[in-house]
């Protein structure tokens, strides 16, 4: 890549990034539009495929992505996405769920009927249903203020909570044991092994699908990463 700026971190070609925000900087082969990675590093943007030349997240410094005041991270690596849209599922147009609500693209919940709040035109493509997943994936950090100083979590450990979140909801995480266990000091990887399971249920039912979900956040939790996303993102 030419640019006046010095290389901090180099992607494979093919690699999987996620984009916490974009903002405009130096025209590289004819886009000046540059986006910012799940590692605080800013990729030109004609060397990202993300569907479209224009913007597929919230413009940096505007409040919808990177980090907050409290430092925690606004945004999940692409393992998480992959492991979201893996258990969701694609669904181009609003319909009901297997519990009767009404959702589109990699689950997400209609807000109003047809799901009209919905930027993108339907019927979705993958690659707009993943920048809508994109779009709805700060919501389910709310984690993040629940959280004391006690604890400390990687990008994998945010990224499986985080889907935990998108799947049982801001609430009933607020309440949890696991964050009482966090904010004890506990050990992020022995909490989230022994909570995340519990959570298996639907209707007082116990669901294969939920099963295999916490299964999959289980793992994605006991991967090693240099990175930090709570309390302070990296």
């Amino acid at each position: 890549m030419e640019t006046v700026y010095g290389v901090v971190r180099s992607y494979a070609r093919g690699a999987q990034v996620t984009l916490s925000c974009q903002t405009e900087g130096e025209v590289i082969k004819g886009d000046s539009l540059w986006d910012k990675t799940q590692h605080g590093c800013y990729v030109a943007d004609y060397y990202v495929q993300t569907g479209t030349s224009g913007y597929v997240t919230s413009k940096c410094g505007s409040g919808g992505g990177g980090s907050s005041s409290s430092g925690y991270c606004k945004n999940v690596n692409a393992a998480t996405l992959n492991l979201i849209k893996e258990f969701e599922g694609f669904v181009s147009k609003p319909s009901p769920d297997p519990i009767g609500l009404p959702t589109v693209g990699y689950g997400h919940l209609c807000q109003t009927k047809g799901c009209k709040e919905v930027k993108y035109s339907f019927p979705l493509t993958k690659a707009t249903a993943e920048a809508l997943l994109k779009d709805d994936i700060p919501k389910y950090t709310c984690i993040g203020k629940y959280l004391n100083s006690k604890a400390t979590l990687n990008d994998y450990q945010w990224g499986a909570l985080v889907s935990w979140v998108f799947n049982v909801g801001c609430g009933n995480a607020q309440s949890s044991n696991l964050v009482k266990r966090l904010n004890a000091g506990e050990n992020p990887t022995t909490v989230i092994a022994g909570e995340l399971p519990k959570w298996n249920k639907a209707g007082g039912k116990i669901m294969e699908g939920l099963k295999r979900r916490r299964a999959a956040e289980v793992k994605l939790a006991q991967t090693p990463s240099p990175y930090q996303a709570y309390p302070k993102c990296s």
